[in-house]
């Protein structure tokens, strides 16, 4: 179990394995996650199942080396085993026939939205993909989201790959068009969703986020990934992660994600230093 099959590099310090659980593969539903250990003293790493293949046991997680625990993952080679996974966690995504639907990836969160475009592709939907990255050499998953969309744009922050600018720049050139849209799906960063859901708020387009808020047991008791959505507190890893980005308190969230970020580069730190002997 959790034998890394197959491992590749898709951008700077992005990794994609395909690992052996199949107990996962046949459970998994677009929008969950699993939560990893690397060794027994580790930190639980939450990662959305970006794929999975039932009749081979085998699903596909996308990760961004962040910190001292994604350090030690994408050192893992094929062969190697994750001590352990579990999962599927989480609500699965609501899909159905909307009519159009705009999806909203920036960097690392369009490995998460992938598997719910495919849903909402399998469903009828009309797909429109907006991706955007910092510049071409973090963008991931352009051709995987290609094939399950109708339209796809790029943008990037410096221009050197699509056009130069902003997901939200293209989302407002949409909304202005004319075009129906009916619904948006946007993950990515914190300040990227919050200013989706303002944009999409303005033109009253129904709008879903998925929160990534720091996790620890992924069953609802540590309260690690706690949220504000209308007001009340919810738990990301079991009332989400995915939520009504109109009703989301994007500025509390981002206190959330930067709490232990001190303690990380510390670890991180550590780490580097005894690898230095």
């Amino acid at each position: 179990m959790n034998k890394i099959l197959e491992k590749k590099a898709l951008a700077d310090n992005v990794y994609w394995y395909k690992v052996e659980n199949p107990d996962i593969a046949r459970a998994r539903k677009p929008g969950q996650f699993l939560i990893l250990r690397v060794h027994d003293k580790g930190e639980r790493i939450p990662l959305t199942i970006v794929n999975s293949m039932p009749e081979e046991g085998s699903v596909e997680i996308i990760f961004q080396v962040v910190g001292k625990s994604t350090k030690l993952l994408a050192e893992l080679n094929e062969g190697d085993h994750i001590l352990d996974m579990a999962g599927p966690l989480g609500t699965p995504t609501h899909i159905e026939k909307y009519g159009t639907c705009v999806m909203v990836g920036g960097g690392i969160g369009i490995a998460p939205l992938l598997p719910i475009t495919r849903g909402f592709k399998e469903k009828g939907n009309k797909i429109i993909s907006i991706l955007g990255a910092r510049s071409k050499s973090l963008l991931i998953l352009e051709e995987e989201m290609r094939n399950c969309s109708d339209t796809l744009h790029v943008a990037t922050d410096d221009g050197s790959y699509g056009e130069k600018g902003l997901v939200t720049d293209v989302l407002s050139r949409l909304c202005r068009s004319g075009e129906k849209i009916d619904y948006v799906v946007a993950i990515g960063p914190v300040i990227m969703m919050r200013e989706v859901s303002k944009l999409t708020k303005e033109f009253n387009i129904r709008t879903m986020v998925s929160l990534n808020p720091i996790m620890v047991d992924g069953t609802g008791m540590c309260g690690g990934c706690r949220c504000y959505v209308k007001g009340e507190s919810k738990f990301a890893c079991v009332h989400g992660p995915e939520f009504n980005g109109h009703e989301v308190d994007f500025d509390r969230l981002a206190i959330r994600l930067n709490m232990f970020k001190s303690s990380e580069k510390l670890a991180l730190d550590h780490e580097c230093k005894i690898n230095r002997g």
